[in-house]
């Protein structure tokens, strides 16, 4: 891949990346960060990355430094984080979106992933495969089991709201 080339691909693929990763980190600056990554390793490898496959390799770069960076911080749990928990039960929702945000992080790292890369960016289960390093049996495993939390939590959050 050439210098023209590598520009082309930050032009069509920074935002849908930091998209994706800010999706599952839900942290700016460590998404930043994590993109950053990415596109410093495409860079350092350009030589070696095939231009029409950039976008497999970027994702996929971008996919494991996240993973990285959750397993480093697991065990940290932050102060704010803590309390938005304690307190979860005393917030009123006012959408869907929201109760499926709130769902989205409750899902395990693997599963939220998957899901994200399917129904938020449009992936295929083929493409997904490849930039996760599951089997596609496992991509679609993993993703029937985010939908069915998906829309267990949302019925159980909007009984509990409506005093069901």
């Amino acid at each position: 891949m050439n210098p023209k080339q590598y520009n082309q691909i930050v032009d069509e693929y920074a935002d849908g990346l930091y998209r994706f990763i800010l999706k599952n980190i839900r942290d700016e600056e460590t998404a930043q960060d994590v993109v950053q990554d990415a596109f410093e390793k495409v860079w350092l490898n350009h030589e070696k990355v095939e231009f029409l496959k950039a976008k497999s390799y970027l994702f996929t770069t971008a996919y494991h430094t996240m993973i990285d960076h959750i397993r480093k911080n697991k065990r940290i749990v932050k102060m704010e984080d803590y309390h938005e928990n304690a307190m979860y039960y005393s917030y009123e929702y006012s959408d869907v979106k929201e109760l499926l945000n709130r769902g989205l992080e409750m899902l395990p790292a693997s599963q939220k992933s998957v899901l994200l890369l399917r129904d938020y960016e449009g992936y295929s289960y083929e493409e997904i495969e490849g930039i996760t390093g599951l089997n596609e049996n496992q991509v679609k495993v993993y993703i029937h089991r985010a939908r069915l939390f998906l829309r267990a939590f949302i019925q159980r959050m909007e009984g509990f709201y409506n005093g069901n």
